[in-house]
């Protein structure tokens, strides 16, 4: 299975711009006053660099060393500042309640079911009553599913395609709310695109844009 690590070192894993859903989220966040923002499996940036550009107190975690060593690198390029850890999605370095807000995009669904609920618990944790998360999974739709190798029920390995080796968990809409049973569901879509690679296959991908609020 590749590391993150080595994932990165290839240009179209590096994304530059900020997920639009996350444009949309800084509204809901200052309205609810949040101040303090976690950006969970922040990868290479885009999304610490672009909330911090936005004058949130942005705190950033991930599993790649190199992730860190690129997003750190970028705010700096810009000027900017973030609080910058090395932490497994599944047991975060944060005290209770930390948090106002909290992003995660296309990141908790790397792993066993399992995996994806101890993350969710953990952002039940970090965020204070009222906090606000906006997260990505995987869903049920994508052309993806049920390809590779599968490890449990909806848990698939890749063989091939981008991220070949990389473990994904699929959701339908029960099981997504199921998931966030323990938090106040304020918004959730499913969102489908098709892509064509270099040798003109399309690709179908399905997503499921969640937004929470701790009570």
């Amino acid at each position: 299975m590749p590391t993150w690590d080595e994932l990165f070192t290839q240009e179209k894993f590096r994304w530059r711009d900020a997920y639009q859903a996350v444009v949309e989220f800084v509204p809901d966040l200052r309205t609810a006053g949040a101040r303090r923002v976690l950006d969970l499996g922040c990868g290479t940036g885009r999304h610490t660099v672009y909330l911090a550009s936005q004058g949130f107190d942005v705190w950033a975690c991930d599993v790649s060393t190199r992730g860190l060593v690129h997003t750190r690198q970028w705010l700096a390029a810009e000027d900017l500042t973030a609080h910058l850890q090395y932490s497994d999605m599944t047991a975060l370095p944060y005290r209770d309640r930390a948090f106002d807000g909290l992003v995660s995009i296309f990141v908790i669904y790397h792993g066993l079911l399992s995996d994806v609920q101890r993350t969710v618990a953990e952002i039940h944790r970090v965020l204070r009553p009222g906090g606000l998360a906006l997260l990505t999974l995987i869903s049920t739709r994508s052309g993806s599913y049920r390809r590779g190798q599968e490890v449990e029920p909806d848990t698939f390995i890749r063989e091939s395609g981008d991220d070949t080796g990389v473990l994904h968990h699929y959701f339908n809409e029960d099981g997504t709310r199921r998931l966030f049973s323990d938090f106040e569901i304020l918004f959730l879509r499913l969102e489908e695109s098709d892509t064509t690679d270099e040798n003109g296959n399309i690709h179908h991908h399905a997503h499921w844009r969640v937004q929470v609020r701790r009570p």
